[in-house]
């Protein structure tokens, strides 16, 4: 008896992925409820209009109002709205970190939600970028509508950044930027330092420009920073300027202060060995006899940390850290 072959199963199309979305716009939000969906539409209204490909993703940071419910009703509107929840509130750069991890855009870029920023400025971010031949741009909230509570501060902190960090912005802490996806894969951050990307990002090579954008008063929703910002950002300032100039060298900033400390107190010392091998002075009673063994001490114990560090720096060293590749022709 003859049996026919069963029929061939008929072919199913593999579901194709996704296309890839030009831009990734990034919108950290803590208690912005009143505000994400109206940015949502304003962001997509511009980018329409711009002819680009996008997605917007929302990162809530522990929020503790309907922002989450606010961004799943957009997202029902337009399903290129994206909710990342956190389960805490880790603070902006967790949220941005987390956000960078997950953007799929080539460009990427970060808006806060209060609606402070201007989202029509997003393509003259974009073609500011891309003509400039930049790889990072800034916002300049030339004209800020705060009160000079929040301006004051800012100013001050900005113009002591711009002189010790050596790069030409006037405005560090504006979070609207736009970033090739490249300057985000080389630029590790964490703890507060997302606000000196553009400074990590110069010491890797990359090229940095700004533009001057319109700002907003605030309309809902309170401030979420106080003057704890400013000198927070100045000790991350400090930290940036030493893991950009001396992570590879840290003796030549240990040794430097050392060699600082122990001279003066060498001098010191000198000065009073001398009052007492020719002027008979007694040393028993001076205070500054102590104060140069101190200084003395002080600058051999920091410049022994110099050389543990050079040590520690020597055994974990990784040539991969040492230069940035913009392009490979082969």
């Amino acid at each position: 008896m003859e049996t026919s072959a069963p029929a061939p199963a008929p072919l199913v199309a593999a579901p194709s992925a996704p296309p890839v979305p030009d831009v990734t716009v990034l919108v950290p939000v803590y208690d912005e409820q009143d505000s994400v969906a109206e940015l949502a539409e304003r962001v997509a209204r511009a980018l329409d209009g711009a002819g680009r490909s996008f997605e917007i993703v929302f990162v809530d940071d522990g929020s503790r109002d309907a922002t989450a419910e606010r961004v799943r009703s957009a997202r029902a509107r337009d399903r290129r709205v994206k909710l990342v929840r956190l389960r805490r509130n880790f603070g902006k750069a967790a949220a941005l970190t987390a956000g960078f991890d997950l953007a799929a855009g080539r460009l990427i870029i970060t808006i806060d939600g209060d609606l402070q920023d201007d989202p029509e400025e997003i393509p003259r971010m974009l073609e500011t970028l891309e003509s400039g031949g930049f790889d990072l741009v800034s916002g300049w909230k030339r004209e800020r509508r705060d009160p000079i509570s929040k301006t004051l501060p800012s100013r001050l902190y900005n113009g002591v950044t711009r002189r010790l960090a050596q790069v030409d912005l006037h405005d560090f802490n504006c979070g609207f930027k736009v970033y090739r996806r490249e300057v985000l894969e080389q630029v590790p951050i964490y703890g507060e330092l997302h606000r000196y990307i553009p400074v990590l990002a110069s010491r890797r090579g990359f090229r940095v420009g700004e533009l001057a954008v319109r700002h907003h008063p605030r309309r809902s929703g309170v401030s979420k920073y106080g003057w704890d910002r400013f000198y927070k950002g100045l000790l991350d300032l400090l930290t940036v300027l030493f893991i950009t100039k001396y992570t590879r060298r840290p003796l030549h900033l240990f040794g430097l202060i050392g060699m600082i400390s122990f001279a003066a107190g060498f001098v010191i010392d000198a000065w009073l060995a001398w009052l007492w091998a020719f002027r008979g002075e007694s040393l028993s009673n001076r205070p500054l006899l102590f104060l140069g063994v101190l200084l003395m001490l002080a600058g051999l114990q920091v410049l022994t940390t110099g050389l543990l560090a050079e040590m520690m720096t020597h055994r974990t060293f990784q040539r991969s850290d040492s230069y940035s590749i913009r392009e490979i022709l082969d």
